[in-house]
């Protein structure tokens, strides 16, 4: 199985937790997490936008920006958002540049990190998937917007150990507008924020 990665050589990690600048203020949306007053009034969320896709996320996921890439960070606060052996939890957008780099077609899991990615539940660990999707079919993205759903099986073993955590690996991929999905943690709420987002 192909290695994959987003990472360039020298990494800047910044939270964008920062208000809109005058891109959003003359409508077109930044990638990151923008301020919604008046929504988060009402509801406590938040709009993070990437490539005209825009999600209405909880305050307290945090975004991470690499290049052409987000990893949103769900959980608690972890040290090095861009690692994937010890991955924090959450999930990655991904933008043209790291798909186009690494030629995805869906035929098997987009790995986005150097090396074989960490187990999702014990960082001692390395994650293996099967090589038959689970499941491939389509799934609405806000309106007008359809994604090739893919999910994957995979399953943690300790080294030297024959007991396997399994769980599953979860892609959505909208064509048109290069953006790839990713999400090995089974992010609950995550499939219910793609349905509902927006697009501008």
């Amino acid at each position: 199985m192909r290695k994959r990665s987003f990472l360039p050589a020298v990494l800047s990690a910044a939270v964008l937790t920062a208000p809109a600048t005058a891109s959003a203020a003359a409508g077109v949306p930044v990638a990151g997490i923008s301020s919604d007053s008046e929504a988060a009034s009402t509801t406590g969320t938040r709009i993070l936008s990437f490539r005209g896709m825009n999600l209405r996320i909880p305050p307290t996921w945090k975004a991470h920006h690499f290049g052409d890439t987000i990893q949103v960070v769900t959980g608690s606060p972890c040290t090095d958002p861009s690692s994937v052996v010890e991955p924090c939890r959450g999930f990655w957008l991904i933008g043209p540049k790291n798909i186009a780099q690494w030629d995805y077609d869906g035929e098997f899991p987009y790995i986005p990190g150097y090396a074989q990615p960490g187990c999702p539940f014990r960082n001692s660990t390395s994650t293996n998937f099967s090589r038959k999707a689970s499941f491939r079919g389509l799934r609405q993205v806000g309106p007008g917007h359809k994604a090739h759903h893919i999910t994957w099986p995979a399953f943690c073993e300790a080294q030297g150990s024959l007991k396997k955590i399994n769980f599953t690996w979860r892609e959505w991929f909208l064509p048109a507008s290069k953006i790839l999905v990713v999400d090995m943690w089974n992010t609950k709420a995550l499939p219910s924020v793609l349905s509902r987002a927006t697009w501008s």
